[in-house]
């Protein structure tokens, strides 16, 4: 399954919304990569996630495969989007 997402935080994707995300996608039994471009990393790994340098307005795509990724995908979306209220 499939998402794209845009980053919308005025930061990017730093590191406290990342963390959120990895806490989450830990969460599922399924595999979960965020790709930018032609870069595609680990989305249960935050350092990997901090090298796609997000910043604000960058698209990017969500793919969660295995046996929880219907479950999955929309949470996972939406944390990957969240703007936290003091960014």
């Amino acid at each position: 399954m499939t998402r794209n997402v845009k980053i919308t935080s005025p930061h990017g994707l730093h590191l406290r919304p990342i963390r959120a995300f990895v806490e989450l996608a830990n969460q599922y039994q399924c595999d979960v990569s965020v790709s930018k471009g032609g870069q595609r990393v680990n989305g249960k790994s935050a350092i990997h996630l901090l090298g796609l340098e997000a910043l604000p307005g960058t698209e990017l795509l969500l793919e969660v495969t295995g046996p929880d990724a219907e479950r999955a995908i929309e949470p996972l979306a939406e944390a990957l989007a969240r703007v936290f209220p003091d960014d």
